[in-house]
């Protein structure tokens, strides 16, 4: 029961605490709710562009060419069985040389260049091909050289350096999405830090008194951490408010389309799982920084 009486007093002195002292608790849920926007925003911008990429990344297949020697039933069954036992290939799909000629020939819109094409048709040039995707494009260069060491693969095509300096970029991109949103939060914890050692410093009569009638430093502490942690939640709810309900309209103004083909992903459940990443982020800088602060300033005044 003594343990609970404490844990309630520590949260109201915290509440009290946020409003006793309302001009500087306002300025560190200013600071926080700011930082918790650009971070948002950043999330919003790099969750689509991971979703870009990967739609990206998956549209880069690898063609597995047969030799003509090893185009019959049974040659054709063992190189895909072969290929689909090599890590990191999720998908092996067959197809005839006659589908890769007509794939060939529909790809030219010119009536009189089709036209032309079918005089090849009997003596089909092209080879049996397996279409290939991967797992994980970091590997492709990899998996490449397994396909060519199948019995029975004449080439194998993958894009070549345009295809693995793209993958590189794109990895690149996310890396770096990652951070930049680590270090926005370690901004919103270096300002909350800041602003709740102004509050400590200008209360420091207060921890006087509380110390010299015999107040351990963990009971000092606690209503400081019930403040930072109100002031993180409070500074999340306008960027929650405000980014979610941007991106909903945003959504529904592109209509879902961001540059034609790369799709932006749906609001719903997105915004409710963006929010609750905010308000974590927010709740956990204001406890971070206040601890931060509270702790080095008892540290000082022992």
């Amino acid at each position: 029961m003594k343990f609970i009486r404490r844990f309630f007093r520590h949260i109201r002195e915290g509440f009290a605490g946020v409003f006793r002292h309302f001009g500087m608790s306002l300025s560190s849920i200013s600071a926080v709710a700011v930082t918790l926007i650009l971070i948002g925003v950043f999330l919003i911008i790099t969750y689509n562009m991971e979703l870009a990429t990967k739609s990206i990344e998956n549209s880069i297949t690898i063609s597995a060419l047969v030799s003509y020697d090893s185009d019959d039933e049974e040659n054709i069954e063992r190189i895909k069985k072969e290929l689909e036992a090599i890590e990191k290939i999720v998908s092996v799909t067959y197809s005839s040389k006659d589908a890769e000629f007509d794939y060939y020939v529909n790809s030219n819109a010119d009536a009189e260049l089709k036209e032309f094409y079918e005089l090849y048709r009997e003596d089909n040039p092209f080879h049996d091909a397996f279409i290939i995707t991967l797992d994980d494009t970091s590997t492709l260069s990899e998996v490449r050289s397994q396909i060519e060491a199948v019995m029975g693969i004449d080439s194998v095509y993958d894009g070549g350096e345009n295809t693995y300096t793209l993958v590189e970029i794109l990895s690149k991109i996310r890396i770096f999405g990652g951070a930049f949103v680590i270090a926005l939060c370690a901004l919103a914890v270096y300002l909350v830090y800041n602003t709740i050692k102004i509050t400590i410093a200008s209360r420091r009569d207060e921890i006087w008194i509380m110390r010299n009638v015999g107040a351990t430093n963990g009971y000092i502490r606690a209503p400081f951490l019930v403040e930072g942690i109100l002031i993180g939640f409070f500074g999340a709810l306008i960027p929650i408010g405000l980014i979610g309900y941007g991106y909903y309209y945003f959504y529904q103004q592109l209509d879902g389309n961001l540059f034609g083909a790369v799709l932006l992903a749906s609001p719903f459940p997105f915004i409710y799982y963006l929010s609750l990443i905010l308000l974590a982020i927010g709740v956990g800088v204001g406890f971070l920084g206040s601890y931060i602060s509270v702790c080095k300033y008892l540290r000082i005044r022992r």
